[in-house]
């Protein structure tokens, strides 16, 4: 238990130190943002078996939430925990709907993409002067700029921007990542799994389902609701295009390369895939679209349980050829191998 906390913070730490040296800080910050995002679809959807198209729903509810808070209260600080507390709040109440109401998966999945393209539909028509929260104007497609940013809770002169909103922004990856492993850990994150493998034989043996999927709705748009926060800090502008059906189809889309069925796999596809994006959007030649659509199939034909879990397999092939302290080569290796469950399930 100790060794799954402590491994994950000195691996993020490392990473955290490292990483300016190689990205600028500008990048590296909003595809930590998308790291966010594509961590709480992971959980939803690799855990509970929740496949959620509508996850751009509750990162543009953040965004936006804290736009109009800290236009309407100056202070940034309490926009920050309102931008996760209104996704998580929405998430409930619409989660609680749908799986009480017993919605098969496919249907939900509809569902959820159908919420996302009203709230699209909806903030790019609020372009009106009737369209205003208090002192802050939805502003249609235009959106919402010109908002306080986060600063230091001692110094509100001193604005988090470039390296200091990077480190700020990936404690928070570390932490909710360790959060979630803890969680997975405990005996929810057990029955999740179970769930996600035989909803029905979970719910004979006496869970209640529906109420565990809501809570990990809830969990995930909250996790999704903190990365729109930070999205919005790094941007400095929120646009209606942080609800648009591409978002959501991107954040799919790096779960699934990355893998799905582990937290360090969305992580990994996000940032992969978001760099190849910013990489990508500095020419005209090839459409972005084309590309992440030809990495998509790529990734299912060639490593159909995504990247992460591709790394594990060969790091454990190593470590199996390495001799034992024992003698014979890899053989006490592969007696551990067979006792311990699969690692995808964790990482």
């Amino acid at each position: 238990m100790v060794r799954d906390v402590l491994l994950p913070i000195i691996i993020g730490m490392v990473l955290m130190l490292i990483l300016p040296s190689v990205l600028d800080s500008y990048t590296l910050t909003v595809l930590t943002a998308y790291a966010m995002l594509a961590l709480s679809l992971g959980f939803i959807w690799g855990y509970a078996g929740i496949l959620c198209f509508g996850q751009a729903a509750f990162f543009g509810l953040g965004a936006y939430a804290y736009a109009i808070a800290a236009i309407n209260f100056g202070t940034p600080w309490g926009p920050f925990f309102i931008a996760i507390i209104i996704p998580a709040i929405f998430a409930a109440v619409f989660g609680a709907v749908l799986f009480y109401g017993r919605l098969s998966d496919v249907y939900l999945a509809v569902v959820t993409l159908v919420m996302t393209l009203i709230l699209f539909k909806f903030m790019n028509s609020s372009a009106g002067e009737i369209y205003k929260i208090g002192k802050a104007r939805l502003g249609g497609y235009n959106g919402i700029p010109g908002f306080e940013t986060l600063s230091l809770p001692w110094d509100p002169s001193e604005y988090l921007y470039d390296e200091s909103l990077f480190y700020f922004a990936f404690s928070l990856l570390i932490l909710v990542y360790v959060l979630l492993r803890i969680c997975l850990q405990r005996p929810m994150g057990r029955i999740l799994v179970g769930m996600r493998e035989n909803e029905q034989r979970a719910e004979l043996m006496g869970y209640d389902i529906r109420l565990l999927k809501t809570i990990a709705f809830t969990i995930g748009a909250a996790i999704a609701g903190l990365a729109g926060c930070l999205y919005a800090n790094w941007a400095e502008i929120v646009t209606p295009s942080l609800f648009s059906l591409g978002q959501s189809a991107e954040t799919i889309i790096w779960v699934i390369v990355g893998g799905a069925g582990t937290l360090t796999g969305p992580i990994l596809g996000a940032a992969v895939l978001g760099f190849t994006k910013f990489l990508l959007g500095q020419q005209s030649v090839i459409d972005n679209t084309l590309v992440l659509g030809v990495i998509l199939i790529l990734a299912v034909l060639l490593l159909p349980r995504g990247i992460f879990p591709f790394l594990v397999q060969i790091w454990q092939a190593l470590i199996r050829r390495l001799p034992s302290p024992g003698g014979g080569r890899g053989r006490h290796n592969q007696n551990n191998r067979k006792q311990q469950p699969d690692s995808y399930h964790n990482g």
